[in-house]
């Protein structure tokens, strides 16, 4: 129910943005990656399977994030993962939707300081968030947007059975980089 709202609410922004005449930045190969830096184990994972879409004229930002398309270097801990921590049948996207404070000029080569506010759903637990990152102008006016945050696991009620704790960090430090299609000047 929540995917099937999720993905309407993704096709009625992009019907909106196209009909007002908006450009809509978008990448169907953005990237998550995450480590967890514990006691008695590092964990790392990455997925080049992320959606973003980008509304310049209302600043809204969505992402879209296939859980079970993180790749692990052991394929246990992809299972595990999967499985036992993020139940990916149950809850199989993680999502950011919510709005940039700044005005950023896409027309105009640079990178500018940028921040998002909104709703981070994990694991079908909905936080608002704020998140700092960059957003970068090419010269051919392709547009990078890149940031780095932190995921508590039990803000999401992501539980970590007592025999494995000291292998898995209660926060996880997230990178994510969208590259989006040149924006028309």
């Amino acid at each position: 129910m929540k995917n099937s709202s999720f993905l309407i609410g993704l096709f009625c922004f992009l019907l909106v943005s196209t009909s007002a005449g908006a450009q809509v930045l978008s990448t169907t190969k953005g990237e998550i990656t995450f480590f967890s830096n514990a006691p008695l184990e590092d964990i790392s994972a990455k997925n080049s399977r992320v959606i973003s879409m980008f509304n310049p004229s209302t600043k809204e930002l969505v992402v879209r994030v296939p859980i079970n398309q993180f790749e692990f270097p052991n394929k246990l801990m992809q299972q595990h993962f999967n499985e036992n921590y993020m139940e990916s049948e149950k809850h199989p996207y993680a999502t950011f939707k919510g709005k940039v404070a700044e005005d950023v000029d896409l027309k105009k080569e640079g990178s500018y300081d940028a921040t998002a506010v909104g709703v981070l759903t994990i694991h079908g637990v909905d936080q608002k968030r704020t998140l700092k990152g960059r957003v970068v102008v090419a010269p051919d006016g392709g547009v990078q947007l890149n940031t780095n945050f932190t995921v508590a696991l039990v803000d999401h009620k992501i539980d970590i059975p007592k025999l494995v704790f000291k292998k898995i960090a209660e926060v996880i430090d997230v990178k994510a980089s969208f590259g989006y299609q040149p924006f028309k000047k």
